[in-house]
């Protein structure tokens, strides 16, 4: 396997930093890893190795605002969710297809990244895509009571406030993942209270967006995610109304390599019990295809 870091330029001119892994024989297909909010390109290294193990080509990368994607200061940063999905989604999407023209396109989308596989014009060249722990972010859906309020409180206080004081969310230093830029923060927050998430939002027309999708889709969620919960993906999935699903719905105690969570799928303690559902599904399409 070689391992590249690069920069990329995405639609508008900004850089994305990228990482690409390539097989040492030709690749079985190409795999998209897209981002969670707030969550850099490293909590992916570790599916990563699995999946060029397998024979793909597997490009991860943070949105602009994130990681290696982030501006010198944040404050003042013009960026929102609906940019990650139109200009960086799409961008790194469309450079895959042609920097291999021939090879099976797909993606994995965690959380956001599913999200984005919905709204982006460019999933059009997909041959499969897998969602992980995705769902539509209304506030109610989360469950237990408790954590509902410890996102309220962020997403209705701590994010408004601060995004309004310093220009930015510093979330590394309340210990919720990356630093947010300020329009990120605000789009997401005013989502969680709409009743059907994004999908009431006109701006985003994320209903006739959804409906594009005709490809594959595997959708993964855990009976220990306390923010994708079953209401949520329902709501989500139902929106994918032109697309193939394949849908599971999995038991952290079941599955018996620890808590899973909103997050922990990507950790390789669960890489002989809840990878190979989605590594064997997608080797399974590129074959296919």
């Amino acid at each position: 396997m070689v391992v590249s870091e690069l920069c990329l330029p995405s639609l508008d001119g900004h850089s994305l930093g990228v990482t690409l892994r390539e097989p040492a024989r030709r690749a079985l297909g190409v795999v998209l890893l897209h981002p969670a909010t707030a969550v850099p390109e490293r909590l992916y290294a570790p599916i990563a190795d699995a999946l060029a193990a397998r024979g793909f080509a597997v490009v991860t990368y943070d949105y602009r605002g994130i990681g290696r994607s982030r501006p010198p200061r944040l404050r003042g940063f013009s960026a929102t969710m609906l940019d990650w999905a139109d200009l960086d989604v799409d961008s790194v999407t469309e450079w895959a297809r042609q920097r291999w023209p021939d090879a099976p396109l797909l993606a994995v989308g965690h959380s956001f990244g599913g999200h984005a596989i919905g709204l982006c014009a460019s999933s059009r060249h997909l041959t499969a895509a897998a969602l992980v722990a995705s769902h539509a972010g209304c506030l109610r859906f989360i469950t237990p009571a408790v954590e509902r309020w410890r996102a309220t409180a962020l997403l209705k206080l701590v994010c408004p406030l601060t995004s309004a004081m310093l220009g930015y969310v510093p979330s590394r230093r309340i210990g919720i993942g990356e630093d947010l830029p300020a329009g990120v923060a605000r789009q997401w927050s005013r989502w969680t209270s709409l009743p059907r998430y994004f999908f009431d939002d006109p701006a985003v027309d994320a209903a006739q967006r959804f409906a594009r999708v005709n490809t594959p889709l595997l959708i993964l969620g855990f009976d220990d995610d306390p923010w994708a919960t079953p209401p949520g993906i329902d709501l989500l999935a139902s929106h994918f109304t032109s697309a193939r699903i394949e849908r599971h719905h999995l038991s952290a105690k079941a599955v018996g390599s620890g808590p899973i969570g909103h997050f922990g799928f990507f950790r390789r303690q669960h890489e002989a019990t809840l990878w190979p559902t989605l590594l064997d599904w997608l080797e399974a399409r590129a074959v296919a295809a």
